[in-house]
């Protein structure tokens, strides 16, 4: 029979200093170690099915005598259940490495999506807008909850105070929380259904956005009024009345306008290239220029120094507000001299810049039989049927040149008289 070990008391354990293991008793096994540079720690030595262990208990004195003791005791009881305590130790130690894997906020899920996904953003405001939404709406409720963790009610919570009084932000709240989950699920983050999915969750709970509010559209002027609005901008001088001149022309959005530079005009080739960088779409549209286009640009005058094609007064480019203001001086001056100024008639506001779009796309439709698809691709729209996306490589220029032609004729005829009237020389270097 083995010797049993003597039962130190805490006072001669404290005084062992001598490197090696020594037997404190209280518990067979038991041992307190002392190495070469004089740490003392604990060891069972035990007997584990066939194998024979030696299992830490923790440090000394961190760990008591009595700590030790009751460690021992305790493992001794696993062994005699027929439980490893060094593979259950083991097995402890890897689910908390995963569980600390898996336990990702939400705050961090969002970095670390909008890191990977940063390239597919079409400019650095639209990035800014993503993450901004995120940390104004859905942080306050989940920003530091484990995406594991978030369920339905978490995103009704965020969704609800806003769904009725904010719903176009909602909307794209839903979608890009929506993302962030998708992201941290094929990431290994989460498990389960996407609770900000639409379809099948949030449209039991949530009424339709179409049912909510009414989608409001940008104030466009009638066709028919498009030549007494352009007479009337031909009697303004400056790059902004210029560049609303060009916009409407061309059926193009503010910000390319707006942005335009000379290097983006071929006039031999009467061609406006908008690069993908620019776009909203993200990628590269060509304008054809027509006669009318091209005498236009060369009636502007230019410095060598001009980057762009219209530059505001204190150079660079032109504000967005820039063309806004105009159109409204005048509808301003057009009411002061008796005039019906240039209202939407179903919305019942002053037009806008992007309402001239709305305009070319009312006359394309019904004055034309142009194509959709033709008329789309001068939209520069995305084509909506997926197959004929496929297979549509071209950009149907040649067609989309007959078409800006009979706009610009359109645009410059006053349609009572049947008149065409040229587009003028224009002196934009005042404002």
């Amino acid at each position: 029979m083995p010797k049993k070990a003597k039962e130190l008391s805490a006072v001669e354990v404290k005084r062992i200093t001598k490197q090696g293991v020594h037997a404190v008793g209280g518990v067979a096994g038991l041992l307190l170690q002392v190495t070469s540079t004089a740490a003392h720690s604990w060891i069972l030595r035990a007997k584990v099915g066939s194998k024979r262990r030696d299992m830490g208990l923790g440090g000394y004195p961190d760990v008591t005598l009595a700590g030790a003791r009751d460690k021992a005791r305790e493992m001794r009881e696993k062994i005699q259940q027929g439980i490893d305590p060094v593979e259950e130790r083991k097995a402890a130690r890897e689910a908390l490495k995963e569980d600390q894997r898996t336990r990702l906020i939400f705050d961090d899920a969002v970095v670390r999506y909008l890191t990977n996904k940063q390239h597919e953003f079409k400019n650095a405001k639209h990035f800014a807008q993503w993450g901004s939404t995120l940390k104004t709406y859905a942080s306050p409720v989940v920003g530091n909850l484990p995406v594991s963790d978030i369920n339905l009610n978490h995103i009704i919570q965020i969704l609800e105070p806003i769904w009725l009084t904010k719903t176009e932000t909602a909307k794209r709240l839903r979608g890009r929380i929506e993302n962030v989950l998708s992201w941290a699920t094929i990431s290994g983050f989460r498990t389960g259904d996407n609770p900000a999915r639409w379809k099948g969750y949030l449209d039991n709970v949530l009424p339709k956005p179409s049912k909510v509010t009414k989608v409001k559209h940008h104030p466009s002027l009638p066709a028919k009024h498009i030549y007494r609005f352009l007479s009337n901008l031909h009697k303004r001088d400056g790059a902004a009345a210029a560049a609303l001149e060009f916009l409407i022309l061309t059926a193009t959005r503010s910000q390319d306008v707006r942005g335009a530079t000379w290097s983006e005009v071929d006039l031999q080739e009467c061609l406006w290239t908008i690069y993908e960088h620019r776009g909203k779409t993200g990628k590269e549209h060509r304008v054809p220029l027509t006669d009318g286009a091209i005498k236009f640009l060369k009636s502007l005058p230019r410095m060598a120094e001009d980057k762009y094609l219209f530059t505001a007064p204190r150079g660079g480019q032109l504000s967005d507000m820039s063309l806004s203001a105009l159109v409204k001086r005048m509808h301003k001056a057009d009411i002061e001299q008796g005039g019906d100024g240039y209202i939407d008639p179903k919305e019942n506001r002053v037009a806008v810049p992007h309402g001239f779009r709305s305009t070319f796309r009312d006359w394309a439709a019904e004055d034309t039989n142009y194509p959709n698809i033709v008329v789309e691709m001068a939209l520069a729209h995305s084509i909506g049927n997926k197959v004929e996306a496929a297979y549509r490589r071209g950009d149907l220029l040649e067609k989309r040149t007959w078409l800006m032609n009979d706009w610009i004729k359109y645009c410059n005829t006053e349609h009572k008289k049947g008149d065409v009237v040229f587009i003028r020389e224009m002196n934009i270097n005042n404002n």
